[in-house]
């Protein structure tokens, strides 16, 4: 899987990155972690791994919004600036995607190299949009105007997953919870129950 990091090649990273101003309660800045940059004056406590990456990927966009032709502000951001910042980032892919003309299509591992792209995981791009949709929110975003959470977004995300999973081969379908484990465990009297019988027992 793909993870997609902070800098991204091509977008300088400055101090400040304003995003523009807003009229209501949107988004006003975008935050930033450059390199250098001065500490708070109280301490916080460390941030999760999980909050680290959230604000690396808020980070990025908001990058990828200020380097736009013409500039974008957070408010104006639509689902299509969402999905032209995802297939922007295909650029920096690492999951081989077998196109159908290819011989390798559909075999999880090919024998040989083919000139096909290197793409986005769908799985690292499914967590990227969930983590962006959760710091649109936290900046003072409205949930009915998240453009991550729009329908096309899903759409696409969908689309991608499925694909990948004919050009590589690889189902990503959830596996089913087995009703009854074949793990058997015994009982204290030395009797043999399947694991899916004994819930006193787990």
């Amino acid at each position: 899987m793909d993870f997609i990091t902070t800098p991204v090649p091509g977008i300088p990273i400055s101090g400040n990155i304003k995003c523009g101003s807003t009229n209501n309660q949107l988004i006003s800045n975008c935050l930033t972690m450059s390199p250098g940059s001065s500490p708070a004056p109280a301490p916080l406590p460390p941030l999760s791994r999980y909050e680290n990456q959230k604000r690396r990927d808020w980070n990025t966009f908001c990058q990828y919004l200020r380097n736009h032709r013409p500039p974008l502000a957070v408010p104006l951001c639509s689902s299509s600036h969402v999905l032209e910042f995802l297939r922007y980032l295909d650029q920096f892919g690492k999951t081989k995607v077998h196109n159908q003309a290819c011989p390798f299509f559909g075999i999880p591992n090919p024998p040989a190299p083919c000139p096909c792209p290197l793409r986005q995981a769908w799985g690292s791009l499914d967590a990227l949009i969930g983590r962006l949709r959760a710091a649109y929110e936290e900046h003072g975003g409205l949930p009915e105007a998240n453009p991550f959470g729009a329908r096309a977004v899903r759409l696409f995300l969908r689309d991608v997953r499925d694909f990948q999973s004919k050009s590589r081969g690889i189902s990503y379908e959830k596996k089913r919870k087995r009703a009854k484990q074949q793990v058997a465990i015994k009982s204290p009297a030395g009797a043999t129950l399947p694991c899916g019988e004994t819930n006193a027992m787990i």
